[in-house]
C-alpha cells in the first residue's frame, strides 16, 4: 500500500456517492476539497464524527471547503445513514477500497480513519490518519487543517 504524503499530488478518483450522483476529484480543481475516510456507516464513532459536523455545519460550511466522507459501503447503506441521521456531508461509496488503498489508508480489511486536505491543484496540503480510529477531527482540527493549507 503505497502511502501518500503532504505535497503529493492526490490520486484521482470517480465514486458514486449519495444524492445519486458520481463525484470525482477533478470536479474540486480550483478549490480545496477535504476528504474524509472512516471504517463505516452507523458504527458509534463514525456516527458522532458525522453529527458533529452536521451539529457545526454554520461551521462547516465557512470553512471554504468541500467536505467529502469516504468508506466501503454502498450508496445505498450511505443514504440510510444520511437520512437517519440528517447528514449534511456527501458520502462515497467506495466498496472495493481502491480509493483508500490509493491514499494510503486500509489497514488488512478496514479502512483506516483519515482526513485529507487537497488544495486548488490537487496537492495533499494535510495528512491525519488515525492508527485505531477512537477519535476523530473535529470542525475546528479541520479549520485548522485548511487554513494551514495556504
Amino acid at each position: 500500500m503505497a502511502r501518500l504524503e503532504v505535497g503529493d499530488e492526490a490520486p484521482g478518483f470517480a465514486l458514486p456517492g449519495t444524492g445519486g450522483r458520481t463525484y470525482e476529484l477533478e470536479d474540486y480543481r480550483g478549490r480545496k476539497l477535504v476528504l474524509a475516510f472512516y471504517p463505516g456507516d452507523f458504527t458509534a464513532v463514525c456516527t458522532k464524527q458525522f453529527c458533529s459536523y452536521r451539529d457545526q455545519s454554520e461551521k462547516l460550511d465557512g470553512l471554504g471547503a468541500d467536505v467529502l466522507g469516504i468508506s466501503p459501503q454502498s450508496v445505498e447503506s450511505h443514504e440510510r445513514f444520511v437520512q437517519e441521521k440528517s447528514l449534511n456531508v456527501p458520502l462515497l461509496a467506495d466498496e472495493d477500497k481502491r480509493v483508500a488503498r490509493a491514499y494510503g489508508v486500509l489497514a488488512g480489511p478496514m479502512v483506516r480513519r483519515a482526513i485529507f486536505v487537497i488544495d486548488e491543484q490537487g496537492v495533499v496540503r494535510h495528512r491525519k490518519v488515525t492508527l485505531v480510529g477512537l477519535t476523530f477531527e473535529s470542525v475546528d482540527d479541520l479549520q485548522r487543517a485548511v487554513a494551514s493549507a495556504g
